[in-house]
């Protein structure tokens, strides 16, 4: 019976000290408000991003940047020629010739 008393005690006493050596579960904690305004504008910022990208992109594909190009070379003779004829009759009103 001591033994039986004994081997009860040991029992507990292991239990008991079994229990104190748990090792605690850490909790999640969930993002505050801050937090979670700074994560959507995040996300608005980077699908803004992506979306320019995308846009520039097929602007290239375009070929916009060699049409623009052509157009102000194109636009700068006109204009060159119309202002020489320009210069041309305001040079014959000024110093009309005899």
């Amino acid at each position: 019976m001591n033994k039986l008393l004994v081997v009860t005690v040991l029992v507990a006493l292991l239990a008991l000290n079994a229990e104190s050596f748990r090792v605690l579960r850490e909790t999640v904690e969930e993002p505050g408000t801050l937090a979670k305004v700074t994560g959507t504008l995040r996300s608005y910022y980077d699908s803004a991003l992506s979306t320019a990208s995308g846009y520039l992109d097929s602007i290239k594909g375009m070929k916009l940047e060699e049409k623009a190009k052509n157009f102000y070379t194109d636009t700068t003779t006109v204009v060159s020629t119309y202002a020489g004829i320009m210069q041309d009759q305001l040079y014959h009103i000024v110093y009309p010739q005899n």
